[in-house]
């Protein structure tokens, strides 16, 4: 006799049931199953490993994220990186750093050097992120510069 409204236990019979076909596997395909997944993870983190010492770069394998690259490079493409030059950087050439703070690596085309343009310039932006009491100090002499300083 069934039941009117009654629920039932049983699960249809299909491809979808991974529960149901977790519950029939016995342990020994359990582990099996384990061990094939953690065989794959641990390859992959060899060949990348390995990929890290051949290239001498510590992203051997990039994504382009922007359309800043294009027409040479498009969103999507990967990028084989190597460090093995020591010569100067020129004009056209692609480079990659990284930024602090930020764990992917900055992709970019080199369009200008500028060998003898005012070296270090830059380290007062470096040191007024790095220290902002000097920035609100420097920002405070400013202000006074400009309040007390008379027109001629």
């Amino acid at each position: 006799m069934v039941r009117a409204g009654s629920v039932g236990t049983h699960l249809p019979a299909s491809g979808w049931d991974i529960f149901g076909d977790l519950r029939k596997m016995n342990k020994r395909q359990l582990y099996y199953q384990v061990l094939n997944f953690a065989m794959i993870v641990s390859s992959a983190l060899m060949i990348w490993k390995g990929l890290i010492v051949l290239t001498g770069s510590e992203s051997p394998i990039v994504v382009v994220l922007s359309g800043s690259m294009e027409p040479a490079f498009h969103r999507g493409d990967l990028l084989f990186l190597t460090n093995f030059r020591e010569d100067p950087i020129r004009a056209g050439e692609i480079v990659v750093f990284k930024v602090e703070g930020r764990d992917i690596p900055i992709v970019h085309r080199v369009i200008k050097v500028h060998e003898k343009f005012l070296p270090y310039v830059g380290m007062v932006t470096i040191i007024m992120n790095d220290y902002p009491k000097f920035k609100y100090a420097l920002l405070a002499v400013m202000g006074a510069y400009v309040l007390l300083k008379r027109e001629s």
